[in-house]
């Protein structure tokens, strides 16, 4: 690895080790793994700050097909920690909680960074870390119609000023099956192929193989921990859209249509130790402006909205709907107005 990419790595993969060893061994692993996803993820947000000016890298595949790798090695790893009598009960309640961060915020991340590559393997990677958390419709939701869609009503993805945390997951999780399963059907009519070709069979007979294969590791044990877990995962992709694309929308032009993409359409993070975990999924407005673009080679606009505090800290500010909205609600209006 690139030793300017070497900072990604460290942030990604050694909460992952500790998962493994927590998994195993359970004890001081666990309290690690979660202090690791919390509490020093935190601290150094603050010590080191944000970076005003962030340094775009030349990009790096390796770390994203290792990353999804450990991915298809820990999920089953933890699932059988959860469900076996190796480890005690708050063992288990805490490696369940480091795990669901890691599998939400890393390893979602990452899979968001291989759904958007050109290449079939890359995509297909991706794709399957996403069915492996019972989220296979998100690889054709996000790409067909979140980025068609974003900052406006058509988009189930995109919060609205006001909304509820609880009330917009509901939506969006809803939302975007449905329109990602239409913006397939519609995309195979348009390229002449069959409608037996949607992938959309490959994510529900994906899902159900996992299930299966829960249920024959760890027995209904198993199988009620792999479905909590993955719950708990999507909970926090939901939590990241809810928070980057809050209240922010695209005026409508006399044509009907929305004004195109910029930078004032995704709320970003700057904050270094946060965006290397999260694989700069913080510089929100570059990903939209550029979707093919690489993790490393993201900045952020100087025109772009910026969260006050940094990503994983206003997700979880967003538990809390009428705190959230007494910080964010004044913030959406200046940005609506400027």
């Amino acid at each position: 690895m690139r030793t300017g990419l070497l900072h990604f790595g460290l942030a990604t993969l050694t909460p992952a080790a500790l998962l493994a060893l927590g998994a195993i061994w359970g004890g001081i692993w666990v309290v690690a793994a979660v202090l690791y996803l919390t509490a020093m993820t935190s601290l150094l947000d603050r010590l080191i700050g944000a970076d005003s000016n962030p340094q775009a890298l030349e990009a790096d595949q390796a770390l994203s097909v290792t990353i999804a790798c450990t991915h298809f090695a820990l999920l089953p790893l933890t699932v059988w920690a959860l469900a076996g009598q190796t480890l005690g009960g708050l063992e288990k309640l805490g490696l369940f909680f480091a795990a669901g961060l890691w599998f939400g915020q890393v390893s979602n991340a990452n899979a968001h960074e291989l759904i958007h590559r050109q290449s079939r393997a890359l995509h297909r990677l991706g794709m399957w870390s996403y069915i492996t958390l019972l989220f296979g419709h998100h690889t054709s939701a996000h790409v067909l119609v979140h980025h068609r869609h974003v900052a406006t009503a058509a988009d189930p993805n995109t919060s609205r000023k006001g909304e509820g945390l609880y009330r917009y997951m509901i939506r969006a999780w809803a939302g975007s099956f449905r329109q990602g399963y239409l913006a397939e059907r519609a995309r195979l009519v348009r390229i002449g192929r069959p409608a037996w070709r949607n992938p959309y069979l490959v994510y529900v007979s994906g899902a159900a193989l996992c299930l299966m294969a829960a249920t024959k590791l760890g027995g209904w044990q198993g199988l009620v921990a792999y479905l909590a877990l993955c719950g708990y995962a999507q909970s926090q992709l939901l939590m990241s859209d809810y928070v980057q694309h809050y209240g922010l929308t695209r005026a409508v032009q006399s044509d009907g249509k929305p004004e195109p993409v910029a930078a004032r359409h995704s709320w970003n993070s700057p904050h270094w130790f946060s965006s290397a975990l999260m694989l700069n999924a913080t510089r929100h407005s570059d990903h939209h402006a550029h979707p093919g673009r690489h993790y490393p080679e993201l900045t952020i606009p100087d025109d772009a909205p910026m969260l006050p505090r940094p990503l994983p800290l206003m997700a979880s500010i967003a538990l809390i709907p009428p705190l959230w909205r007494r910080i964010m609600d004044p913030r959406v209006e200046r940005w609506r107005n400027a």
